[in-house]
């Protein structure tokens, strides 16, 4: 990558006349777009903070920019709740909301990003070039007290993170693919994926970010070729099981839980490419990646490395300021590859046997009939012999013995969920996770029910 030295890191690297966004049905280009976050730039208010809540992703992309242009650090909640927005930006003194819709929260100060539609590039637009060093955002993630926990990014440490990944992926700038995300940009895989990852490599994004089968089809189809989605296992599982008829992808890339390799092996055959997943956590980013249907050996990027101390694994890469802690279970093989064996706080101990609650989802998932499901440790358990898993199924088709029947060839019978419960849906966020929080009331309604 071109830079002026080693201290700074260009916004982008697309060249003259090359698409950045379509946006509204509309192509973007490197001239238009960076003339967008100059006219922002001047536009915002002086600020040390700026609380990033735009829908649209080209628009936030720009708010980002353009934030960064100012010396102005963007924060991205874990959740829109006008209470969580507020409860941040009393902690960061000095901080507004950018926003490209209306909003309920109060008592801040809010810039609405209205973008001009007809903005014609000006003479040669130069690309701004942002210190390596500048505090660029600050992700939040919910820690086991319910409160966010704040994991600051350096642009530079999110520039050389995503170039790792870019060269996994084997992205070409002069190949003008587009990267469609079926998750929204304040989530730290959204940020990466959708928005530093296109920046890096000179990729087109799609503004939008499509829920519904259909809306995803639609979407790919208005799309040129290549393209790639980048998305999560419930959008997946939703657009395999639509019935839907899908055009070819150049990759599908997911994350934010395990893909069981009977999903991904269906994907591949509906769209005509590989399926591959991404590892990472938010205090360290995306690490590791493995094509989901070639078995469950993950490999690091190049330039990522690990080690273990006093049972806990660490990796580390130059551009993380310090050692991570992973919150999993590993188990390191040869030449950077690893096995995935759990998260810490995802093993389960019923009458001295372990498992995972991850691989006991994935192995309720993968019954014939089940389009959603969760196994659940309910609270308020004593940690004895007599400790039972509850599990939420969503399977219209299926009676509950079936579903029992079909889970006792799988797993070893004390993990058998007592109770399970059928339900509609289950209550997941915009990235497809299920909140603790959430899961938990729906099981005391469920369990005081009629």
């Amino acid at each position: 990558m071109n830079m002026p030295d080693a201290t700074y890191y260009p916004l982008l690297t697309h060249g003259p006349g090359q698409c950045v966004a379509i946006w509204r049905d509309q192509a973007v280009s490197r001239e238009v777009c960076l003339a967008h976050v100059r006219q922002l730039a001047e536009q915002l208010p002086e600020a040390r903070f700026a609380i990033n809540l735009c829908n649209d992703r080209y628009v936030f992309m720009i708010a980002l920019a353009a934030a960064m242009i100012r010396g102005q650090c963007t924060l991205l909640p874990p959740g829109r709740a006008p209470k969580l927005i507020e409860e941040l930006a009393a902690d960061y003194a000095g901080s507004y909301c950018l926003t490209d819709a209306t909003t309920g929260v109060e008592g801040i100060e809010r810039h609405l990003v209205a973008l001009d539609e007809s903005m014609a590039a000006g003479d040669e637009e130069a690309i701004p070039h942002i210190p390596a060093d500048m505090l660029a955002a600050v992700v939040f993630t919910s820690g086991s007290t319910g409160r966010p926990n704040p994991n600051p990014k350096r642009w530079g440490d999110l520039v050389a993170g995503l170039e790792l990944a870019r060269r996994r992926f084997e992205f070409q700038s002069s190949e003008h693919e587009t990267i469609l995300a079926t998750i929204p940009p304040q989530h730290m895989y959204g940020l990466e994926v959708s928005i530093v990852l296109p920046l890096v490599a000179g990729l087109c994004i799609h503004a939008g970010h499509p829920f519904f089968p259909e809306d995803i089809r639609r979407t790919i189809s208005a799309l040129a070729q290549p393209r790639t989605m980048f998305t999560t296992p419930t959008h997946l599982r939703a657009c395999v099981d639509s019935g839907l008829r899908w055009p070819a992808l150049s990759r599908i890339v997911s994350a934010t839980a395990p893909l069981s390799a009977e999903l991904a092996k269906r994907a591949e055959e509906m769209f005509s490419c590989h399926v591959m997943e991404i590892y990472g956590c938010t205090e360290a980013g995306s690490m590791a990646s493995r094509r989901t249907v070639d078995g469950d050996m993950w490999q690091f990027y190049d330039g990522i490395s690990s080690y273990e101390h006093d049972g806990v694994v660490y990796v580390s890469a130059s551009h993380l300021p310090e050692p991570v802690p992973l919150n999993d279970f590993i188990e390191m093989q040869t030449d950077s590859r690893f096995k995935l064996l759990g998260r810490h706080a995802d093993l389960v101990n019923i009458a001295g046997n372990r498992a995972s609650l991850s691989d006991l989802n994935l192995k309720l998932n993968a019954i014939e009939g089940v389009r959603d499901g969760v196994f659940v440790m309910p609270d308020n358990q004593a940690d004895d012999d007599v400790r039972r898993l509850a599990a939420l199924v969503v399977a219209p088709d299926l009676e509950k013995k079936e579903i029992l029947a079909a889970l006792a060839e799988r797993v070893n019978p004390v993990f058998l969920p007592r109770p399970l419960y059928k339900v509609d849906n289950l209550p997941r966020n915009a990235m497809g996770k299920l909140p603790r929080e959430a899961l938990s009331r729906l099981l005391k309604q469920l369990r005081h029910a009629p």
